[in-house]
């Protein structure tokens, strides 16, 4: 039984109950959420994970990093060591995103190594193997496609991408829309060129039942993911977002009915003023499915610091109900990105996850800040670098630059106003 199964037939498995004490909640409450379709666990029945998560209403934000090797650097060793870097800052998943050199080892490594549940994109595989060894998409086939999800499945990948809402419609909605940057999705433009070159519908979306089945076989959660999102803030929630958001309501749907795990994909680049209304459209049309965004990136004009204009979109994506941010590195849109920035990465969408979790009064958020208030009130400096969100920054940080007087920091020194708050109540 996949884990939505035996949710819905009031059995709370292994992965519950660990999932469950991790986030302080009882069992029977994520299991309920689960038979509800509002959260997921993705794990693959082929393979276990040290620390499994939950994905969905009311439950820790969670954080999910990219890895992976491009055509110009595919060097495993690399990207081994980003995964490290990745579950070392607290992420909760990882992605491998991987299209240069041997891919199926290069999973094989990740799968082995990564104590998290991870993900990927099987139309990676088949798009660059058509593009590489035969010079165009159209030579891929229906059955290449559903044939690397089953064996991205068959492997122990605990979650994938898959575009199924890339319909011949929702292109021609596309080509309709007058759009600034056009369709910036790798696996959505797979997609689309080869239905354009071959004439063929989809067939992640024409043969979804068959999907469905991979899927319930080897409990494989779908993220249905977003082809359409936006490139730039000046497309976002146009027709063709909007129209693929429909079309994944529906697949949701289906796919809840069979027994699957499902979540959706959400943008993007989208304006600050629109970010909200774009998370509760999602949870309106896919009844409170997962909703997995990319940043979303706020504004265009900051290359290499795109870490911080994805936080600032996803702390209010989360607020507003999203519940999985994917990180952005420095390096997005510049290039690929090294181990200093994954950990940037991960770091600056966990604190963006956590601002929302206090909005959202999840268990134990606010509590968390209010220990670490205690502890500067106190002028406890271990303490406080014990308990940040990323104390080998913080303790570097304050060695670089080191007061005179240890109960205090160099910038205020005998000026600390909580020693002088404290000097002052002794003397009366």
């Amino acid at each position: 039984m996949t884990q939505l199964e035996a949710a819905r037939k009031g059995q709370i498995t292994d992965e519950m109950r660990r999932v469950a004490a991790a986030e302080g909640i009882e069992p029977e409450r994520l299991r309920a959420t689960i038979a509800e379709g509002k959260a997921v666990v993705p794990a693959n029945v082929h393979r276990s994970r040290k620390r499994p998560c939950a994905i969905g209403a009311g439950l820790r934000t969670k954080v999910n990093a990219n890895i992976g090797t491009s055509g110009d650097y595919a060097d495993l060793a690399a990207e081994l060591a980003k995964l490290q870097a990745a579950e070392a800052a607290g992420t909760d998943t990882v992605m491998d995103l991987s299209t240069g050199g041997d891919l199926k080892a290069i999973r094989k490594a990740v799968l082995e190594r990564a104590s998290v549940p991870v993900g990927t994109v099987p139309i990676y595989d088949v798009g660059t193997r058509a593009v590489r060894d035969q010079g165009s998409l159209a030579a891929m086939k229906a059955d290449d496609i559903l044939g690397a999800v089953r064996e991205h499945a068959e492997q122990g990948v605990d979650f994938v991408t898959v575009h199924c809402g890339v319909t011949r419609e929702v292109v021609q909605t596309l080509l309709n829309t007058r759009r600034m940057c056009g369709m910036v999705s790798r696996g959505g433009t797979f997609l689309a060129r080869w239905m354009r070159q071959t004439g063929q519908e989809n067939p992640l979306y024409e043969r979804f039942d068959e999907l469905l089945d991979i899927a319930r076989e080897h409990d494989v959660t779908l993220s249905l993911g977003d082809g359409m999102r936006p490139g730039a803030i000046e497309d976002a929630f146009d027709a063709p977002q909007v129209h693929e958001l429909m079309v994944l309501a529906e697949l949701a749907e289906r796919a809840r009915a069979a027994g699957v795990q499902v979540m959706i994909e959400g943008p993007g680049h989208v304006p600050l003023h629109q970010v909200e209304a774009q998370v509760r459209l999602e949870k309106e049309l896919c009844k409170g499915a997962p909703f997995y965004v990319l940043g979303p990136v706020v504004t265009d004009i900051a290359p290499g610091y795109d870490h911080i204009t994805s936080a600032i979109g996803g702390a209010l994506a989360a607020a507003a109900g999203a519940d999985f941010l994917c990180y952005v590195t420095p390096a997005e849109h510049l290039g690929l990105p090294d181990v200093e920035q994954v950990r940037q990465g991960v770091i600056a969408a966990r604190i963006a996850a956590h601002a929302a979790d206090i909005a959202k009064g999840v268990a134990g958020a606010r509590e968390r800040d209010r220990e670490i208030s205690l502890l500067r009130r106190r002028r406890d400096w271990e303490g406080q670098l014990a308990h940040c969100i990323d104390p080998e920054l913080a303790r570097t940080l304050r060695e670089k630059v080191k007061p005179s007087d240890e109960e205090t920091c160099s910038m205020c020194g005998e000026l600390c106003v909580f020693k002088l708050a404290d000097n002052g109540s002794q003397q009366e």
